[in-house]
């Protein structure tokens, strides 16, 4: 598998991932623009509208019949908050030339299809079609209203908006009803135009491709040729700094179950020290041999789940357990445990290698899917550096205990959440 980075113009890189293990190509659009409380849910919007037509394909179903011409290609798209950065993603999946029946140039028509989804969305009497403004409004609004019905998430979502409250990452990602009532289809339509012209543009193109002819492809694309530079405007990461003592928030609903969450901070941390933070988080909380899963649920039997996830942009560990709602203090207290043993150095050497082990496995595991290659290189994208896999796996293998017990003393707590019905 080679990876390849072309800026095409300022602001603006293809990314070609040229591999012989699938019978497809993917292709990924990503339009990456500050978080910002007053354009979020535009954006989320945006996301909606544009799969409903484009200029030669200006209804969903013209657009499935596409597909359907194309071999049963399939296209979705999403919106991600990745650190301070919103992300629009559009996924085209199509097969490859070598597998037609005849000869026909797929990889190109697929590169069209996919641009003129993004770059040229159906408009009329310059702004969107407001029958599709006002579906996805709806439909928007009940994924915003639909938020609270996933307790788990909720719960730590509202932790880490407590967290960064006032700050971009505290926002959600698919926006707010009360500006989603206020957009019109002109208004909506004005801001695509602008964000076009000033967000972050990556396209990515993965499968058996010659890189040569798939760059000409690309760049002599009309939507393409009409895109200007720009001035890249992404937020640069806003860091938590330590707190004297943590943020105690509960919040009273319906439900059965209790959901705790506890957002833990790493202050001023290095490009190896996420490595680090990788590791620590592994042992703390990341698997069924993990110190929180094993103390927590299965010695203590306080949780019904019980794990912890490593936020790398924001340098953030986020602890969630599920308890009875009358465990809250057994079970914060053998939480806090948890964490000062890291810092003491309480775990084993074996806790050490399954960890490494785990993280390995889950990097090679990486160029068996080609969704995953292109979230893992975009990832590498908004991180500015350029590791391979290779460096990744000799860089969790060269950890040392002292250094993950270096870190964990640096960790503290920023804010602890409980989701409770009393």
């Amino acid at each position: 598998m080679d990876y390849e980075n072309k800026e095409i113009k300022e602001g603006i890189n293809l990314h070609m991932i040229k591999t012989n293990k699938f019978k497809t190509n993917l292709l990924s659009v990503f339009l990456t623009t500050p978080l910002l409380k007053e354009t979020i849910t535009k954006e989320a919007l945006i996301g909606s509208v544009l799969r409903r037509g484009c200029k030669t394909m200006p209804t969903t179903e013209q657009i499935s019949i596409n597909l359907e011409d194309m071999y049963g290609a399939s296209f979705n798209c999403g919106i991600e908050k990745i650190g301070d950065n919103h992300v629009l993603k559009f996924y085209l999946e199509t097969i490859n030339d070598e597998f037609l029946p005849q000869e026909e140039n797929m990889l190109k028509k697929s590169i069209d299809t996919i641009l003129e989804i993004v770059f040229e969305p159906l408009s009329e009497n310059g702004e969107f079609k407001q029958e599709y403004v006002k579906t996805e409004k709806e439909n928007l609004k009940q994924i915003i209203e639909g938020k609270i019905d996933n307790k788990a998430k909720y719960a730590q979502d509202r932790c880490i908006e407590e967290m960064y409250n006032g700050k971009p990452y505290g926002l959600y990602k698919f926006g707010y009803v009360e500006d989603l009532e206020k957009i019109t289809s002109k208004e909506l339509y004005e801001y695509y135009k602008k964000m076009i012209k000033e967000c972050k543009i990556d396209i990515f193109i993965s499968g058996k491709i010659n890189t040569t002819e798939t760059k000409e492809m690309v760049e002599k694309n009309a939507n393409i040729t009409n895109l200007q530079g720009r001035k890249i405007l992404i937020n640069k990461e806003q860091k938590l700094d330590n707190v004297e003592e943590p943020k105690v928030i509960k919040e009273k609903l319906d439900v059965t179950q209790g959901k705790l969450v506890l957002g833990l901070n790493i202050p001023d941390t290095n490009l190896d020290e996420k490595y680090v933070a990788m590791m620590y988080n592994t042992i703390l909380g990341g698997g069924a041999n993990s110190k929180l899963f094993q103390n927590v649920r299965e010695k203590a039997s306080l949780a019904y789940t019980a794990g912890s996830s490593y936020i790398r942009q924001k340098d953030n560990i986020l602890i969630r357990a599920g308890i009875e709602i009358g465990n809250y203090n057994k079970a914060l207290d053998i939480i806090k445990k948890q964490i000062e043993d890291m810092k003491n150095g309480e775990f084993t050497k074996k806790d050490l290698e399954d960890a490494k082990q785990n993280i390995i496995s889950a990097i090679k595991f990486i160029p068996d899917e080609q969704d995953t290659q292109i979230t893992y290189y975009f990832g590498q994208v908004i991180a500015g550096s350029d590791v391979s896999f290779e460096e990744y796996i000799k860089r969790i293998e060269s950890i040392t205990k002292e250094q993950i017990v270096n870190l964990a003393k640096k960790i503290n707590i920023n804010t602890i959440y409980f989701l409770t019905n009393k």
